[in-house]
C-alpha cells in the first residue's frame, strides 16, 4: 500500500506553492502581475499542482514495475472527469495550502476554480462511472490505467433562444489543458480495409493483414490522484493523426482540397463525441471510433507487457481488461487477432 501523505501543511508549504505559482506565471506563461489575466492565474496554479503530482506519478509507475503488478485497463468511450483543479487540490491535501498561498497574491482559489473548463470527454451516467473508476483504483492503491479518446469537441455546448436549445460546439481545448502530458514517443498505427495475403513460412501457412488505410493513434496523459495517498494512476487518450499530413505533389499542382482530403478524414476519428448515426457515414465513423482506441489500447497493453516479459504466455496472468459498456466490446475479437497474428 502507498504511504499516505495526510498530515498538518509545514509552515513553509503556502510560501513554497506561491513560489512556484510564480514561477509558472513568468516562465511557462511569460506573463506578468499586471498582464496575468484571471485564466493565466488558473494555469499557473494547474502547473503548480501539476508538478506535484508528477512525482508521485513517475514513482507509482516504477513501484508498479518492480512489484510486476498485475494491471487493471478501463476502456471506455467517456470519461466525465469534471475540473481536475479542485479535485487533484483535495486529494493531495493542498487545498488549504494553495488558499493561503493566493490570499498572498489578493486571490481567491474559487475565483481561479470557476476558470477551469469541464473536459467535453463524456456525456452522462457512464463517463461519469469511468471517471469514479479511474479515482477509486488510485485510491486503493490498485494498478489501473484508462484508456479512450481525446476528443476534440465534446458533446456539445447548449444555449437557450426563444425557448429552444441551441447546441454549439464543445471548444474544450481551446485554451489548452494544462493536465494532459503529450507521448509522441508511444505512437500506434492503426489500419483500416484492405485485404489479407497468404503465404508459408517454414512449411506453415501464416495470414497477414495489408490495410487499405492508416491513421496514426498518438498518445497524451493525464495523471490521476488517489486521495489521502501518493498513488497517482494514468489516464491515456489517443488523439487521431493522418499517416502523411497532405499531398505535396497535389497541393504544388494547386489541388489543396485534394491534397489534404485523407489527413481530414483520418483525423475526424477523434474530432467529436458521438457523431450523429442517423446517415450512414455517421455509422462508420462510430465504429471508427471504436475500433481505432481499441487497436491504440491494446497496441499499447503488448507493448508495456512485453517490456518485463518475453512473451505474451501470462498475459492472462498480468493483465484484467474491464469494457466499460457496449462502445469497446471489438477489443474481444482484436485481441484474438493479436494473438493470432
Amino acid at each position: 500500500m502507498a504511504s499516505r501523505v495526510l498530515r498538518a501543511p509545514a509552515p513553509n508549504e503556502a510560501a513554497a506553492v506561491l513560489h512556484s505559482f510564480t514561477n509558472h506565471l513568468l516562465y511557462s506563461l511569460a506573463k506578468d502581475q499586471y498582464s496575468a489575466t484571471a485564466r493565466d492565474r488558473f494555469m499557473s496554479l494547474a502547473l503548480t499542482v501539476r508538478d506535484r503530482l508528477i512525482e508521485r506519478w513517475i514513482a507509482t509507475q516504477q513501484r508498479y514495475y518492480r512489484r510486476d503488478a498485475k494491471r487493471v485497463y478501463y476502456l471506455s468511450a467517456e470519461f466525465l472527469m469534471g475540473r481536475a483543479l479542485a479535485n487533484n487540490l483535495l486529494n493531495l491535501g493542498l487545498y488549504d495550502t494553495a488558499r493561503e498561498a493566493m490570499r498572498m497574491m489578493g486571490i481567491e482559489v474559487a475565483d481561479l476554480l470557476e476558470q477551469e473548463v469541464d473536459a467535453g470527454l463524456g456525456n452522462g451516467g457512464l463517463g461519469r462511472l469511468a471517471a469514479c473508476f479511474l479515482d477509486s483504483m488510485a485510491t486503493l492503491d490498485i494498478p489501473g490505467y484508462g484508456y479512450g479518446i481525446r476528443y476534440e469537441f465534446g458533446m456539445f455546448d447548449q444555449e437557450i433562444k426563444e425557448g429552444w436549445q441551441i447546441e454549439k460546439p464543445d471548444e474544450w481545448l481551446r485554451f489548452g489543458n494544462p493536465w494532459e502530458m503529450p507521448r509522441p514517443e508511444y505512437w500506434v498505427p492503426v489500419g483500416f480495409g484492405g485485404r489479407t495475403e497468404e503465404h508459408f513460412d517454414h512449411g506453415r501457412l501464416k495470414v497477414h493483414w495489408a490495410p487499405a488505410e492508416q491513421v496514426i493513434g498518438v498518445a497524451y496523459d493525464t495523471p490521476i490522484a488517489g486521495y489521502g495517498n501518493n498513488t497517482v494512476n494514468t489516464l491515456r487518450l489517443w488523439r487521431a493523426r493522418a499517416s502523411e499530413e497532405f499531398d505535396l505533389s497535389l497541393f504544388n499542382d494547386g489541388d489543396y482540397e485534394k491534397a489534404v482530403l485523407d489527413k481530414n478524414r483520418s483525423e475526424t476519428i477523434s474530432k467529436v463525441l458521438y457523431p450523429s448515426d442517423v446517415k450512414m457515414f455517421g455509422k462508420e465513423l462510430r465504429l471508427r471510433q471504436q475500433y481505432f482506441f481499441v487497436a491504440c489500447s491494446l497496441h499499447d497493453m503488448v507493448r508495456r507487457h512485453l517490456v518485463a516479459h518475453k512473451s505474451l504466455d501470462d498475459f492472462a496472468d498480468k493483465v484484467a481488461i474491464q469494457l466499460n459498456d457496449t462502445h469497446p466490446a471489438v477489443a474481444i475479437p482484436e485481441l484474438m487477432r493479436i494473438f493470432v497474428d
